[in-house]
Protein backbone atom coordinates (compact mmCIF):
# COMPACT_ATOMS: atom_id res chain seq x y z
CA UNK A 1 0.00 0.00 0.00
CA UNK A 2 1.62 3.69 -0.97
CA UNK A 3 2.05 6.35 0.92
CA UNK A 4 -1.11 8.42 -1.07
CA UNK A 5 -3.27 5.35 -0.04
CA UNK A 6 -2.33 5.45 3.57
CA UNK A 7 -2.92 9.11 3.48
CA UNK A 8 -6.39 9.07 1.87
CA UNK A 9 -7.65 6.15 4.01
CA UNK A 10 -6.55 8.26 7.69
CA UNK A 11 -7.87 11.00 6.14
CA UNK A 12 -11.26 9.02 5.57
CA UNK A 13 -11.26 7.65 8.99
CA UNK A 14 -10.22 11.31 10.55
CA UNK A 15 -13.81 12.32 8.84
CA UNK A 16 -15.64 9.68 10.34
CA UNK A 17 -14.66 9.27 13.59
CA UNK A 18 -13.61 13.04 14.42
CA UNK A 19 -15.32 15.47 11.93
CA UNK A 20 -18.59 14.14 11.39
CA UNK A 21 -19.51 13.07 15.15
CA UNK A 22 -17.77 16.83 16.28
CA UNK A 23 -20.32 18.44 13.40
CA UNK A 24 -23.65 16.81 14.27
CA UNK A 25 -22.63 16.79 18.08
CA UNK A 26 -22.77 20.30 17.44
CA UNK A 27 -26.15 20.54 16.16
CA UNK A 28 -27.54 18.41 19.28
CA UNK A 29 -26.02 20.59 21.66
CA UNK A 30 -27.60 23.87 20.25
CA UNK A 31 -30.57 22.13 19.71
CA UNK A 32 -31.20 21.38 23.38
CA UNK A 33 -29.49 24.59 23.74
CA UNK A 34 -32.48 26.39 21.92
CA UNK A 35 -34.86 24.81 24.09
CA UNK A 36 -34.89 21.16 22.25
CA UNK A 37 -34.03 18.04 24.17
CA UNK A 38 -35.20 15.76 21.28
CA UNK A 39 -31.02 15.16 20.36
CA UNK A 40 -30.95 14.24 23.84
CA UNK A 41 -33.60 11.73 24.07
CA UNK A 42 -31.90 10.11 20.95
CA UNK A 43 -28.33 9.76 22.60
CA UNK A 44 -27.07 11.82 20.01
CA UNK A 45 -25.70 14.51 22.49
CA UNK A 46 -22.47 12.68 22.81
CA UNK A 47 -19.09 12.89 20.78
CA UNK A 48 -19.45 9.05 20.44
CA UNK A 49 -19.26 8.63 16.38
CA UNK A 50 -21.12 5.49 16.85
CA UNK A 51 -24.01 7.67 17.84
CA UNK A 52 -23.41 9.85 14.63
CA UNK A 53 -22.83 7.47 11.66
CA UNK A 54 -24.96 6.60 8.79
CA UNK A 55 -24.72 3.44 7.30
CA UNK A 56 -24.78 4.21 3.79
CA UNK A 57 -22.80 7.56 4.69
CA UNK A 58 -19.82 5.92 5.80
CA UNK A 59 -19.91 3.32 3.21
CA UNK A 60 -19.74 6.89 0.79
CA UNK A 61 -17.05 8.01 2.53
CA UNK A 62 -14.80 5.31 2.91
CA UNK A 63 -14.57 4.17 -0.78
CA UNK A 64 -15.82 7.30 -2.64
CA UNK A 65 -14.96 10.23 -0.45
CA UNK A 66 -18.29 11.46 -0.15
CA UNK A 67 -20.80 10.95 2.49
CA UNK A 68 -22.80 12.26 4.97
CA UNK A 69 -23.26 11.57 8.99
CA UNK A 70 -26.86 10.71 10.61
CA UNK A 71 -29.25 14.04 10.92
CA UNK A 72 -29.62 14.81 14.14
CA UNK A 73 -33.60 15.43 14.76
CA UNK A 74 -34.83 18.06 16.16
CA UNK A 75 -38.63 19.49 16.90
CA UNK A 76 -38.81 23.23 16.45
CA UNK A 77 -41.91 23.55 17.95
CA UNK A 78 -39.82 23.01 21.08
CA UNK A 79 -37.65 25.84 20.42
CA UNK A 80 -38.12 29.43 22.14
CA UNK A 81 -37.81 31.05 18.92
CA UNK A 82 -38.49 28.95 15.93
CA UNK A 83 -36.43 30.64 13.17
CA UNK A 84 -33.77 31.81 15.10
CA UNK A 85 -33.28 28.16 17.00
CA UNK A 86 -33.25 26.62 13.36
CA UNK A 87 -30.32 28.88 12.30
CA UNK A 88 -28.63 28.54 15.64
CA UNK A 89 -29.09 24.97 15.36
CA UNK A 90 -27.56 24.60 11.91
CA UNK A 91 -24.85 27.07 12.04
CA UNK A 92 -23.69 25.41 15.03
CA UNK A 93 -22.18 21.97 12.59
CA UNK A 94 -20.02 23.95 10.18
CA UNK A 95 -18.99 26.18 13.03
CA UNK A 96 -17.45 23.49 15.36
CA UNK A 97 -15.73 22.61 11.69
CA UNK A 98 -14.20 25.75 11.80
CA UNK A 99 -12.82 26.02 15.50
CA UNK A 100 -11.34 22.82 14.91
CA UNK A 101 -9.81 23.64 11.94
CA UNK A 102 -8.50 26.72 13.98
CA UNK A 103 -7.34 24.45 16.38
CA UNK A 104 -5.60 21.76 13.83
CA UNK A 105 -4.07 25.20 12.27
CA UNK A 106 -2.13 25.55 15.80
CA UNK A 107 -1.04 22.15 15.88
CA UNK A 108 0.06 21.79 12.29
CA UNK A 109 2.25 24.83 13.13
CA UNK A 110 4.05 23.72 15.94
CA UNK A 111 4.33 20.31 14.57
CA UNK A 112 5.40 21.80 11.44
CA UNK A 113 8.49 23.74 13.39
CA UNK A 114 9.45 20.71 15.67
CA UNK A 115 9.58 18.81 11.87
CA UNK A 116 11.92 21.33 10.05
CA UNK A 117 13.93 21.89 13.12
CA UNK A 118 14.54 18.04 13.80
CA UNK A 119 13.41 16.04 10.55
CA UNK A 120 11.84 12.80 12.51
CA UNK A 121 10.18 11.26 9.77
CA UNK A 122 7.47 10.58 12.87
CA UNK A 123 6.87 14.34 12.67
CA UNK A 124 6.60 14.86 9.47
CA UNK A 125 3.87 12.16 9.21
CA UNK A 126 2.20 13.90 12.59
CA UNK A 127 2.48 17.18 10.61
CA UNK A 128 0.57 15.87 7.69
CA UNK A 129 -2.23 14.57 9.31
CA UNK A 130 -2.62 17.60 11.15
CA UNK A 131 -2.77 19.38 7.95
CA UNK A 132 -5.29 17.15 6.39
CA UNK A 133 -7.31 17.77 9.74
CA UNK A 134 -7.40 21.44 8.70
CA UNK A 135 -8.34 21.03 5.10
CA UNK A 136 -10.89 18.35 6.21
CA UNK A 137 -12.90 20.47 8.44
CA UNK A 138 -12.53 23.58 6.47
CA UNK A 139 -14.16 21.33 3.42
CA UNK A 140 -17.00 20.56 5.97
CA UNK A 141 -17.74 23.65 6.81
CA UNK A 142 -17.68 25.33 3.66
CA UNK A 143 -19.78 22.46 2.05
CA UNK A 144 -22.78 22.84 4.19
CA UNK A 145 -22.74 25.76 4.17
CA UNK A 146 -23.72 26.17 1.01
CA UNK A 147 -27.83 27.51 0.80
CA UNK A 148 -28.98 24.51 -0.35
CA UNK A 149 -31.61 21.92 1.30
CA UNK A 150 -30.95 19.71 3.03
CA UNK A 151 -27.37 21.13 4.02
CA UNK A 152 -27.15 23.33 7.10
CA UNK A 153 -26.61 26.67 4.65
CA UNK A 154 -30.01 26.81 3.51
CA UNK A 155 -31.38 26.85 7.37
CA UNK A 156 -29.14 29.61 7.97
CA UNK A 157 -29.77 32.04 5.16
CA UNK A 158 -34.01 31.27 5.53
CA UNK A 159 -33.15 33.13 8.99
CA UNK A 160 -32.16 36.18 6.90
CA UNK A 161 -34.66 35.62 3.78
CA UNK A 162 -38.25 36.95 3.52
CA UNK A 163 -41.24 34.83 3.68
CA UNK A 164 -41.54 34.82 0.27
CA UNK A 165 -38.22 33.77 -0.57
CA UNK A 166 -38.34 31.26 1.38
CA UNK A 167 -41.56 30.10 0.13
CA UNK A 168 -40.45 29.76 -3.02
CA UNK A 169 -37.19 28.20 -2.18
CA UNK A 170 -39.54 25.34 -0.38
CA UNK A 171 -41.68 25.01 -2.93
CA UNK A 172 -38.72 24.26 -5.25
CA UNK A 173 -36.73 22.91 -2.55
CA UNK A 174 -36.57 19.50 -4.54
CA UNK A 175 -35.40 20.53 -8.51
CA UNK A 176 -32.58 22.88 -6.30
CA UNK A 177 -31.39 20.36 -4.53
CA UNK A 178 -31.06 17.55 -7.49
CA UNK A 179 -29.79 20.69 -9.55
CA UNK A 180 -26.92 20.74 -7.32
CA UNK A 181 -26.64 17.35 -7.19
CA UNK A 182 -25.70 17.30 -10.71
CA UNK A 183 -23.58 20.52 -10.79
CA UNK A 184 -21.83 18.85 -7.90
CA UNK A 185 -21.11 15.44 -9.70
CA UNK A 186 -20.36 16.67 -12.71
CA UNK A 187 -17.48 19.02 -11.23
CA UNK A 188 -19.09 22.49 -12.17
CA UNK A 189 -19.07 23.46 -8.25
CA UNK A 190 -15.48 22.04 -7.83
CA UNK A 191 -13.63 25.57 -8.39
CA UNK A 192 -15.45 27.38 -6.70
CA UNK A 193 -15.86 25.84 -3.73
CA UNK A 194 -11.84 25.04 -3.60
CA UNK A 195 -11.53 28.84 -4.07
CA UNK A 196 -13.88 29.14 -0.89
CA UNK A 197 -11.72 26.63 0.79
CA UNK A 198 -8.37 28.12 0.19
CA UNK A 199 -9.76 31.21 1.81
CA UNK A 200 -10.91 30.11 4.28
CA UNK A 201 -7.29 28.33 5.25
CA UNK A 202 -5.69 31.20 4.35
CA UNK A 203 -7.95 33.11 7.30
CA UNK A 204 -7.05 30.17 9.74
CA UNK A 205 -3.13 31.01 8.77
CA UNK A 206 -3.87 34.47 9.35
CA UNK A 207 -5.88 34.25 12.87
CA UNK A 208 -2.90 31.88 13.90
CA UNK A 209 -0.42 34.09 13.32
CA UNK A 210 0.65 34.60 16.52
CA UNK A 211 1.67 30.95 16.79
CA UNK A 212 4.61 31.74 14.34
CA UNK A 213 6.89 33.73 16.35
CA UNK A 214 6.31 31.24 19.15
CA UNK A 215 7.07 28.16 17.25
CA UNK A 216 10.27 30.21 16.03
CA UNK A 217 11.51 30.82 19.83
CA UNK A 218 11.33 27.34 20.91
CA UNK A 219 12.36 25.93 17.97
Amino acid sequence: MTQEMLLQIGSRLIVLFMCIPIHEFAHAWAATKMGDDTPRYQGRLTLNPFAHLDPLGSIGILFCGFGWGKPVQVNPIRFKKYRKGMAITAAAGPISNLICAFVGMIIYKVLYGAYFSSGAEVLYWLTLISKYIVVINIGLAVFNLIPVAPLDGEKILSYFTGPKFNAFMYKYHQYISIGFLILLFVGALSGPIAYLQSGFFWIMDKLTFWVDPIVNMIF
